[in-house]
């Protein structure tokens, strides 16, 4: 039987839970470009707006290596799919309740303030999300095609980017302004139950992985992961986070950064964008196939040398496409920006847990991914909009070419550790 079709539920599982994670950071993203900042901050400055509205966005990010200690604490000490479901129930449940929130106007300062509380348990708890998922398709991988099912988490993010997006058109094109502003921004975040209970039923009806079930039996697990993790696997840790840094400042440049910086200093119409990315997006995903299939021929440190490589060389040409005028050129600069990210996004499921045990996997993958999305993602649409204003629209790419350096670097210099299969 083909190994995709044998493991079709774990693979499901895994790219369900990673569809949810986009989704939710998405439809925040899309929100934070669009709302938030009128919403939730007094009215005295729209930059002020915008930058507070941002803030909340990158907050979630620096909860994210907090989550990775805790959930990578237990994924690594009780197991995979355990660890998982909670994670997942923390940050759905995170999500719902942002479609509930009182205003500015209606709270005062306990609206931001609670909204910065829900974007902190988001961001708690996608910091367990991910290695979990990517841990759960690569540990259930027959030889030789750890690439292709470490791409299923991967192809959660193309999914969920484009149910938000998609949901977010339809919003906009239903709804006046003023709605939209009123109660439409909160749809998706309601919507977002059903991604979460689709998530939580697959997820309850599989099993742990060989490779952790094995590792169990070979010895106890760490006592505490974090420990051991960070004084036998170091420089592991680094290059991970080097590697991870290239796809994420891609993905928020060219989607949470782009809307912002096109439907306000470019004077792009909200839908015509939306869907612009929206087309963009099958490209994203593309590029994950490739990747993973391509890795699996090759090495999956070709192929992210490959995307960190072209990631750098984007940043050269970024900014310029971005503020061509033409919206053909746009989407064409999108679209091969998605696509590259999905060259230094696909890989990483396979890459990251060669670098770790069995025993502090786990943890490390988590670790470094989030670590990784501070430094790639959070800090991109502030030193895009930064170098924009500062040396004009062709200096944003500036912050893609040093990401594209960063991951080159983590990956040269990585270490070769076990296969993922490997206890």
């Amino acid at each position: 039987m083909n190994p995709i079709r044998q493991h079709g539920r774990v693979l499901t599982a895994s790219l369900v839970g990673t569809a949810v994670e986009f989704y939710d950071f998405y439809i925040y993203a899309t929100a934070a470009a669009l709302v938030i900042g009128p919403l939730f901050f007094p009215t005295e400055s729209q930059a002020a707006q915008t930058l507070l509205s941002f803030m909340t966005f990158g907050l979630a990010f620096f909860a994210r290596p907090v989550g990775a200690v805790a959930f990578g604490h237990f994924g690594d000490r009780i197991g995979r799919k355990s660890t998982l479901v909670a994670s997942l129930m923390l940050m759905g449940g995170s999500t719902l309740l942002i479609a509930f929130l009182p205003t500015y106007a209606m709270a005062g300062w306990i609206a931001p303030a609670l909204l910065c509380l829900l974007r902190f348990g988001q961001g708690f708890g996608l910091g367990g999300e991910w290695g979990g998922a990517a841990l759960l398709a690569v540990e259930n991988a027959p030889r030789g095609w750890e690439a292709r099912f470490g791409s299923a988490p991967q192809l959660g993010a193309p999914l969920g980017f484009f149910f938000a997006n998609g949901l977010f058109l339809l919003l906009g094109l239903g709804l006046s302004d003023a709605d939209f502003a009123a109660w439409g921004w909160r749809v998706p975040f309601l919507a977002s139950a059903v991604l979460v209970g689709v998530g939580l039923w697959v997820r309850l009806k599989i099993g742990e992985t060989p490779s952790f079930r094995e590792a169990m039996e070979k010895a106890p697990p760490p006592q505490v992961p974090i420990s051991r993790l960070l004084r036998g696997h170091s420089p592991a840790v680094l290059a991970g986070i080097a590697g991870v840094v290239a796809c994420f400042a891609i993905f928020y440049l060219a989607t949470t950064f782009a809307l912002s910086f096109a439907t306000t200093a470019l004077g792009y119409a909200k839908q015509e964008f939306l869907a612009v990315q929206l087309g963009a997006n099958t490209f994203f995903a593309l590029g994950i196939l490739v990747a993973g299939y391509w890795a699996d021929k090759t090495s999956v440190r070709r192929v992210l040398g490959t995307g960190a490589a072209l990631t750098a060389v984007l940043g050269m040409v970024f900014g310029t496409g971005l503020g061509s005028g033409s919206l053909a050129v746009v989407f064409a600069t999108l679209a091969s920006s998605l696509f590259i990210m999905g060259l230094a996004y696909g890989p990483l499921g396979a890459w990251l847990p060669t670098l770790f045990p069995v025993s502090v996997r786990y943890t490390g993958i988590s670790l470094a991914f989030n670590v990784g999305g501070i430094i790639g993602g959070a800090l991109a649409p502030f030193a895009a909009a930064w170098l924009a204003g500062v040396g004009g629209t062709a200096y944003v790419g500036v912050f893609l070419t040093l990401a594209g350096a960063m991951t080159l670097a983590g990956v040269q210099f990585s270490p070769r550790g076990a296969e993922p299969g490997e206890a």
